[in-house]
């Protein structure tokens, strides 16, 4: 369940008239999503999720010295001065496999096959490989080693040596990865395959990290209708739950698609009900405009009238473009946080990337929920118009410090969402932005 404090809605501070900024609007969902509380997972579990606590090595990695070369084992002073027309001629007195607990001793003139990743044995000072040597065979200087199955008496007999090698070639020395006591992970490092890899390796087989959000997406209008199946006369495919299903799952989080939800109040606020138990996060896309038809706003509007005491829904009016119209709360007996965003495609896509992924990268517990921003060149044929007194975000293509806008201005043009790698900012008090003008870019990529 959602960590989360009781919502108190901005509705207590502010009239209903108010005209929030971004950054009030974000300012108000950061205070109230919370990290959600740690568990211990088993590391292919714990893929994606947050560490909370440092990891220390408690064995050295690699744990001894070993080869890093399918070779020969030997003492520097026996192949000194080795050559094709002189070769070193020494005694081979067996193998030396990766997993071998008995070790062989090298002598003077005696040589250990050996393979990658098994241990250096008493005695050897360095690794010869394999191609510089006939391989037993005496017949010049061989590409590799047969399988033992196949030639077990290259274990034995003599080797030639065509050339010398310094103390300690090809040997991968102890500890030369991490030692013991070194710190391998950070607190809040999110745990990748590398980090499962380096886990795994010193031998850590659970972690103590906090889950992956939980996020349950719907999309409400009775116009909606599956991919895959014919429209009839007025509507539309569906696109915005499998825009941000995707767009939480990139986010970090587990992410649950919920099928479009027809424009029935009471058939909204049972679904999403239901959907509760599963929830650390609720998002809705749709029905939070002034319309007849909005049924997020008609369903959740007085939520808190029956929900337990600091639960609640605040629908407000935010001075940005697209995505004005939004809606943030909390809602169920755990207080659950709800966005309910707009319904339009490019709308609840930006409303998605300012707002609800930092609210998933809150509850991982993450110091940073934003993404990265840089300034870049406006490379465009004529000036950039933005309405004065909204915080406009506009696609565009970003590479070598430029960006290029993509598509119009318009909340529906998804094909152009689609081209889009950077959201261009355009302040509030700016109305024309001309090219070759330095803008702020936000990279979603």
């Amino acid at each position: 369940m959602s960590s989360a404090a009781p919502h108190v809605t901005g509705q207590d501070h502010v009239g209903p008239d108010h005209l929030w900024s971004v950054d009030e609007h974000l300012e108000d969902i950061l205070a109230t999503v919370r990290p959600l509380e740690p568990i211990e997972l088993h590391l292919l579990d714990a893929q994606g999720c947050v560490l909370v606590e440092d990891i220390t090595v408690p064995v050295s990695l690699p744990p001894f010295d070993n080869s890093s070369m399918d070779g020969y084992a030997v003492r520097v002073a026996d192949i000194a001065g080795a050559s094709e027309e002189f070769p070193a001629a020494l005694e081979v007195v067996g193998d030396v496999a990766a997993g071998q607990s008995e070790l062989l001793h090298v002598g003077p003139g005696q040589a250990a096959r050996i393979m990658t990743g098994a241990p250096l044995p008493p005695g050897a000072e360095t690794v010869v490989p394999v191609e510089w040597t006939d391989g037993g065979l005496g017949e010049g200087p061989v590409a590799g080693m047969r399988a033992r199955s196949l030639g077990p008496e290259g274990a034995t007999g003599h080797v030639h040596v065509y050339r010398p090698a310094e103390a300690r070639a090809h040997v991968r020395a102890k500890g030369s990865d991490v030692k013991a006591g070194d710190r391998a992970l950070e607190a809040g490092t999110i745990l990748g395959p590398p980090q499962i890899s380096l886990l795994a390796a010193i031998g850590r087989g659970a972690v103590r990290v906090r889950p992956r959000p939980r996020v349950v997406v719907l999309s409400t209008g009775s116009e909606l209708v599956q991919p895959d199946t014919e429209l009839g006369p007025g509507q539309i495919y569906d696109s915005n739950s499998f825009a941000l299903t995707a767009a939480a799952r990139d986010a970090g989080a587990i992410a649950y698609r919920v099928g479009a939800v027809a424009d029935d109040a009471e058939t909204l606020r049972s679904t999403i009900e239901d959907q509760l138990v599963r929830a650390d996060l609720m998002v809705t896309t749709g029905g939070v405009s002034v319309g007849a038809y909005d049924v997020v706003k008609e369903a959740l509007s007085h939520v808190g009238d029956e929900d337990e005491a600091g639960s609640g829904i605040d629908f407000r009016k935010l001075a940005m473009q697209p995505g004005k119209p939004q809606g943030f709360g909390s809602i169920g007996p755990d207080h659950t946080p709800l966005l309910a965003l707009p319904g339009n495609p490019v709308s609840s896509y930006v409303s998605f990337e300012l707002f609800v992924r930092p609210a998933i990268r809150a509850l991982m517990g993450l110091p940073d929920v934003h993404r990265p921003t840089t300034h870049a060149t406006l490379a465009a044929d004529k000036a950039l118009t933005s309405p004065k007194g909204r915080r406009q975000f506009l696609r565009g293509t970003y590479a070598d410090g430029k960006v290029t806008p993509v598509g119009g201005a318009g909340s529906h043009l998804v094909a152009a969402l689609a081209h889009a790698d950077a959201l261009i900012t355009v302040p509030e008090d700016t109305v024309s932005v001309e090219p070759g003008t330095e803008v702020e870019v936000v990279l979603l990529g």
